[in-house]
Parts: structure tokens; sequence; C-alpha cells
């Protein structure tokens, strides 16, 4: 299983950052990690093709949103919020407010 890369904290981008969160999909992955805590993939229940979530996975992990750690055949997917909240202060707690005032 090949391991994936993660930005060092300092090198998080804050648009590549507001990019992976503008994405419905993407946005309602980072809510459910939010309010569920560590996740598999599977157990995420995207409704999209497995390549899809890959992909949305990838980009969340590239701009530092999320973190995946291999678990035997699985990755366990958590949010990188101490990291997000060190370089961009307030903004994940933000847009997570805000994507839920939409949904009302």
């Amino acid at each position: 299983m090949r391991l994936p890369n993660h930005p060092l904290t300092e090198t998080l981008s804050l648009v590549r950052v507001l990019h992976a969160l503008s994405d419905p999909v993407r946005l309602n992955l980072v809510q459910s990690l939010a309010t569920k805590g560590e996740q598999a993939c599977g157990a995420l229940n995207l409704n999209v093709a497995k390549s899809t979530a890959s992909h949305h996975f990838r980009v969340l992990r590239e701009a530092g949103v999320i973190q995946m750690r291999p678990d035997g055949t699985q990755f366990l997917n958590s949010l990188r919020k101490e990291d997000l909240e060190q370089r961009f202060p307030g903004l994940l707690d933000a847009v997570l407010r805000a994507s839920k005032a939409d949904d009302i």
C-alpha cells in the first residue's frame, strides 16, 4: 500500500483549501468527518463512482484539509483541524457553520 503525501502545515495555501471546500461532495465529506470523526473511505457514503471518490479524497488531502492513514487494507480519514486552525484561524469552523446554514 502506497502511503499518501500530506503537505506541511506551513505550506498550506488558502486558495487550495478554499478550492477543496468549494465542491458540495467534498464539503459533505468534511462535514461528516467534523461530526463523526475519523472514518474509512467506504463509510462516508459519497454516492459517486469509486474513481470520483478517489479524486475528491486526493483534492482534500493535497490541500491539507484531511489526513489519510493506512489501517490494514483501507485508509482512515480525519480532518487536519488543528493544522488548519493554526494556519487559517477560524476558517474551517466558519465554512462548516455557513454550510449548515445553507442546509436549512
